[in-house]
């Protein structure tokens, strides 16, 4: 066992009797502290399905790793609470969680409700207590008893034209059926199903109240007939009763910056729509009626109420957005008045960048100007400058040791499907987005000046629950232009002694990359929402491919190839190849304090047709934060590639194929403060076997050898917004050595051994 390992199994051994001797004097006399709490049940099932644990309304204190390292913290301040020590240990701390025998008679009751509106009609919940000096042990045990389901259902409906649709074909659509378990929770979906069915076919008034459940039970038995009542429209439950009413859509106005009152306003009509603003008219006409899902003389559909009035709200061009709707007396019109009002249409924004590579320190500034409404159609125009300059030393034979790098991005994006054929009212349905991007990037360094240009046209889109997300690159142009390289740096990398690097020499040319691309993510919470310490789980996949075109049109045509065998379009050889990646990510939680996060990552990209090569931009790494976290970033790989060659490793060690694989705890301390304990797995392969990454082609027979394993904790800072985090990272498996060296837990050495990450955000 080394030095680090005995230091560690010290200090929790004097937790835990520091633990274990001190905390009874902190609690009063008469009073217990809880130990444990324990919910069991005669059905497990029961436990899991419905999260009865959630309900208990006093847990024990906080574990970490663990050992209640907050409470034993707190038992560090000492009795005396006018000292100024004392005080701030114990807010850093956490005081034992004393019993409270009204929160435990409401435990019983919150656990009793939830199982009884699940059909569990005589669910009976009892305490017990188990005392041992100052501590004590609560267990709930609950007997769910027999489940109540339904036997028949009947719909009585008042109103001939609802018969049609709720004792028509909507039962199809229903949540309830015979042998369905008698539940409270769904009978209430039910209920809001039926409400949204009658209000998107016009009937604005169906409220859920005008929906009445009775159950009926049968003596001796657990079954229920269920019957559904739909009576006449009360108002408010005060007017008198009378039949639903389909409305329709009456004239729709737009107000912009202006109240709904039209004295003193301009105004104008187009086509059959209204507009009042004040002085000018912020958006364009067709934008605001595009963007409007509700259409004139239709019926009233609360779908499309809902899309239009969230459609507005999204946009950033919108600071404020709401929808009125007046009955017309003596009709059944409703006229709709939406408002509209604009946001402060620039912004600005700038950053300063201290950077440190390899010891060589540097500077980056960037500065942005954004549009918001550059076209009066919500569309967000962006322009980004940065400038950055490195100092670089260790270099030899070169003629400068500056590096500085220039950049520039403008883009366009627009709340619209800019495709032929495409209806607008859709597109805005489903929040498309589509952004046109122009870039460039020049980089000056002493062995090299690279220049690239990109232009690309995207497509973004949400479903309705907002749990799926759809990108499509429809089409993405990189140049790649290489004007200077030094003799220095292609006698020594390039063409060293006669033998050409097949992977350096292929991204130090002028290069061409023309690709089409789509990306799919699920999120189970919902794109908006982070699965951090929840029960969740997110899915990423995308493909792409570049080139295919290209090959078509050179080969049919008979074009020239370059001396590398490369067919060339006007005069540039282009890449070939295609890519695909998948992503999932879990998270568990274990409680309110602590959760697990699981990870699962797999790419792989194949060069064919007129590439040998991947280029660099679309080669995998490993290492670094987001990744093997026992290694820094770009360090690892591919296989048992050891670096031999240190001046190139940023190249030598990338990849065809990468796996990533982690699995980490994460418990909340105290304030914003949250601590992690991980294991990483994974690496990168080659694809084809290159001389000059040995060990690096992907077997499989031996890949699972290849597997690099790092270990480490890290602390998170929270703020809401962003979370900062710090991890550190030992090696476990080095794949790059054999024998003793292979295993680097078993004889660990912190500087051979550790990686240091910050960064801004989750690894996964």
């Amino acid at each position: 066992m080394t030095r680090q390992h005995l230091h560690i199994l010290l200090l929790s051994m004097i937790l835990i009797v520091m633990y274990s001797c001190s905390v009874d004097n902190y609690v009063p006399e008469g009073k217990y502290y809880l130990n444990k709490v324990k919910v069991v049940s005669n059905d497990e099932g029961v436990l899991k399905k419905y999260g009865l644990k959630d309900y208990v309304q006093q847990s024990s204190n906080r574990k970490i790793f663990g050992m209640r390292i907050p409470l034993s913290i707190y038992t560090l301040s000492g009795q005396d609470t006018t000292r100024w020590t004392t005080r701030v240990i114990r807010k850093l701390g956490e005081a034992p969680v004393l019993y409270d025998s009204i929160k435990s008679v409401r435990t019983e009751n919150d656990i009793n409700a939830t199982l009884i509106n699940a059909g569990y009609r005589h669910v009976t919940t009892e305490e017990g207590i188990r005392t041992k000096g100052k501590k004590a042990n609560v267990t709930y045990y609950v007997n769910t008893g027999p489940r109540y389901f339904i036997r028949d259902i009947r719909r009585v409906v008042i109103d001939n034209n609802i018969r049609k649709v709720i004792c028509g074909a909507d039962t199809l659509s229903s949540l309830l059926h015979v042998d369905t378990p008698f539940d409270a929770n769904l009978i209430a979906e039910e209920r809001s199903r039926i409400s949204k069915v009658m209000r998107d076919m016009g009937y604005y008034k169906f409220t859920k109240d005008d929906i009445r459940f009775v159950a009926d039970t049968i003596q001796g038995s657990t079954n229920i007939n269920l019957t559904i009542h739909i009576g006449w429209h009360v108002e408010n439950g005060q007017s008198v009763p009378e039949p639903h009413r389909q409305y329709r859509i009456g004239n729709i106005s737009f107000y912009s910056d202006t109240g709904l009152n039209s004295e003193g306003q301009d105004s104008m009509s187009y086509k059959t729509y209204d507009f009042f603003y004040d002085d000018k008219m912020p958006f364009r006409k067709n934008f605001l009626i595009s963007n409007t899902h509700m259409i004139e003389g239709g019926l009233y559909n609360d779908s499309q109420f809902r899309s239009t009035f969230n459609g507005f709200n999204r946009l950033s061009a919108v600071s404020y957005s709401n929808i009125y709707m007046e009955e017309r007396p003596g009709t059944d019109l409703l006229d709709t008045r939406i408002i509209v009002n604009h946001s402060k249409p620039y912004s600005i924004g700038a950053d300063i960048e201290a950077t440190n590579s390899a010891g060589d320190l540097g500077a980056a500034v960037s500065a942005s100007l954004q549009h918001n409404n550059i076209f009066r159609g919500a569309e967000t125009f962006t322009l980004k400058l940065r400038g950055a300059y490195e100092a670089i030393t260790g270099l030899e034979g070169y003629q400068g040791n500056n590096y500085y790098e220039l950049g520039a991005e403008t883009k366009i994006n627009f709340p619209a499907f800019l495709l032929p054929l495409v209806h607008q009212r859709w597109a805005a349905q489903r929040n498309v987005s589509s952004e046109i991007s122009l870039q460039y990037n020049m980089q000056n360094r002493p062995e090299f000046q690279r220049h690239v240009f990109t232009a690309a046209w995207r497509y973004r889109w949400n479903t309705h629950n907002q749990r799926f997300q759809h990108k499509f690159d429809l089409l993405e142009i990189n140049y790649v232009y290489m004007p200077w390289i030094s003799q220095t740096f292609r006698e020594q990398y390039l063409d060293s002694l006669g033998k050409t690097n097949a992977i350096l020499k292929y991204n130090y040319e002028n290069l061409l990359i023309t690709k089409l691309g789509y990306t799919y993510t699920y999120n189970s919470l919902g794109t908006k929402e982070q699965t951090f310490g929840k029960n969740a789980y997110t899915l990423k996949f995308n493909i792409e491919t570049s080139g295919n075109l290209l090959y078509g049109i050179t080969t049919s045509l008979g074009s020239a190839k370059n001396e590398n065998g490369q067919y060339i379009f006007c005069g540039i050889a282009y890449a070939q190849y295609v890519k695909g990646d998948i992503d999932y990510a879990k998270s568990i939680k274990i409680d309110n304090n602590n959760s697990l996060a699981l990870h699962a990552a797999l790419g792989i990209a194949y060069p064919y047709g007129n590439s040998s090569v991947l280029p660099f931009e679309k080669r995998y790494f490993s290492g670094g934060a987001n990744s093997v976290r026992g290694w820094s970033v770009r360090s690892l790989g591919p296989g048992s590639y050891n670096g031999a060659d240190k001046g190139i490793n940023f190249i030598n060690q990338s990849g065809d194929i990468k796996l990533d694989l982690s699995i980490e705890y994460r418990a909340n301390l105290f304030w914003k403060l949250s601590g992690a304990a991980f294991i990483d797995a994974g690496n990168i392969w080659t694809i084809r076997k290159y001389e000059d990454q040995p060990g690096g082609e992907f077997r499989f027979d031996k890949f699972y050898e290849q597997i690099a394993v790092a270990y480490g904790i890290g602390l998170r800072i929270n703020f809401g917004f962003f979370i900062l985090r710090v991890d550190g990272g030992m090696k476990a498996i080095n794949p790059a050595y054999t024998g003793r060296d292979h295993f680097p837990i078993l004889s660990p050495s912190f500087k051979r051994d550790f990686a240091f990450h910050f960064a801004v955000g989750m690894p996964f």
